[in-house]
């Protein structure tokens, strides 16, 4: 017992000197120091069971990026004014596979954004058994508002950059937020035009008449709520007759609503980055759909048709509507303390990160210590990769498959990711836990590969 003290000792010390050595490499980047923190302190158990770990520098070479990529987007709007917004590609670690990982074009992304969802990416793409590495890109172009027009030039711009950095046995990005369909078909459009190549696996979310692979739009959101359910399978509850809030609007959203109402849930609430809706009858997805995905209006045009919903200003309310089940699902750190306290004491059961991120290591405590279900991002939300991995595969067959095939190997990933995170949970020591658990299992085979490798 006392060896294992000192073991456990050894190990904190290791892990607070390897985040510290973060924090002063990395500064002001506090969304990537509160990722590797939340990763790093739960992989304790581990270093003091396995000191090969420590041996060989492991966290050290994992929490810094192969490589990081920062270039220059220039472009040009319909009234012909220049413009120019930073590009940026993280490739994470490579240890078992490409790197794989979204684009995400917000004005919100910067270095540490792009790091830390690389950093998650990793593990994420771990968990789901398939052989793919961690990356992470985007932009701090805003879409919104623009026309097809000036998305093209933007993407093109963006791509004729990015291209060099790519390829189907290298770098194959995926859209986040702010990069749907649209973006993708036209990002493929110039790489195509530029390598003078049909590389479909190059690139995944690709649309269906070019290589996509059907399942892929609904993949994150499903996936999601599969997970989810499996939690609640387990403690013998369901979706049915319960009560769910999902926060966003996007693909990952819609389609986390959809697959709750199939399973019997009544979903109240959502939002857009202005305010949210909310409807005591339950949500009309079709009219979500139809104002999200092809008139690209605001939620706030939802109570014009449904005089029974109502409107509010800001994000941050929607979790003072009670429920039993939150999927957050819109961005990181969108869940404080007190929205998660607020979400305890109206009862909920059950809490799926649909998003990256979304809640903040003082909510996922809360969450925690209150016995709450809590199903974590790299978890919950790796449907979405798990499916462009698929989509990979079948680029790299020449084959299709069809949606209920796509569906059917989703749902035994999920159902694969919950029991290695219950499964690591219990055998270092926190029953229970899928935090520590999901850390657990997607670094064991990251850091495995990485010894096998030798220092590289």
């Amino acid at each position: 017992m006392i060896v294992q003290l000192d073991n456990e000792a050894v190990a904190r010390e290791y892990v607070h000197v390897v985040y510290e050595t973060v924090v002063k490499r990395n500064p002001y980047e506090y969304e990537f120091h509160q990722a590797v923190k939340e990763i790093l302190e739960s992989l304790i158990p581990v270093l003091s069971k396995h000191p090969k770990y420590m041996k060989f520098g492991v966290l050290e070479r994992i929490v810094e990026p192969e490589r990081l990529i920062t270039f220059r987007v220039p472009w040009v709007d319909d009234q012909g004014i220049t413009h120019v917004n930073r590009g940026f590609r993280v490739q994470f670690n490579s240890a078992i596979g490409p790197y794989k990982g979204g684009l995400r074009f917000h004005p919100s992304v910067n270095a540490s954004i792009i790091k830390f969802l690389g950093f998650e990416q990793t593990f994420k793409n771990s968990l789901t058994g398939q052989p793919i590495g961690g990356g992470k890109g985007g932009s701090d172009f805003d879409p919104k508002g623009k026309s097809d027009n000036e998305i093209m030039r933007f993407t093109q711009s963006f791509m004729t950059e990015l291209y060099k950095y790519m390829g189907q046995d290298t770098d194959v990005p995926a859209g986040d937020i702010g990069v749907g369909a649209r973006e993708i078909g036209y990002m493929f459009g110039q790489y195509k035009r530029i390598r003078g190549a049909y590389e479909a696996g190059v690139l995944t979310g690709k649309g269906i008449i070019y290589g996509g692979s059907l399942g892929r739009t609904e993949a994150t959101g499903y996936g999601c709520v599969y997970f989810v359910n499996e939690m609640l399978q387990s403690k013998g509850l369901s979706f049915e007759g319960s009560t769910v809030v999902v926060s966003g609007s996007g693909n990952v959203a819609i389609y986390s609503m959809q697959k709750a109402i199939q399973l019997g849930a009544k979903v109240v609430a959502c939002s857009d980055s202005n305010g949210y809706i909310y409807d005591k009858n339950g949500i009309c997805l079709d009219t979500i759909r139809r104002l999200k995905e092809v008139e690209r209006e605001r939620i706030s045009e939802y109570v014009k048709e449904h005089p029974t919903a109502t409107y509010h200003e800001g994000c941050n309310g929607i979790w003072s509507i009670p429920c039993e089940i939150a999927l957050p699902s819109a961005t990181q750190n969108e869940i404080d303390e007190d929205a998660a306290r607020i979400l305890v004491s109206n009862g909920v059961i059950a809490v799926g990160e649909g998003a990256n991120m979304p809640s903040t290591l003082e909510a996922i405590d809360v969450f925690l210590k209150a016995g709450v279900l809590f199903g974590p991002a790299k978890a919950a939300n790796a449907g979405g990769v798990a499916v462009s991995a698929l989509e990979m595969s079948q680029n790299s067959m020449r084959y299709s498959w069809q949606f209920h095939e796509v569906d059917d190997k989703l749902h035994a990933i999920m159902k694969n990711i919950y029991k290695s995170a219950v499964q690591a949970a219990e055998e270092y020591g926190h029953p229970g836990n899928l935090v520590v658990g999901a850390n657990i299992a997607g670094f064991t085979k990251v850091a495995d590969a990485m010894i096998a490798q030798g220092v590289v």
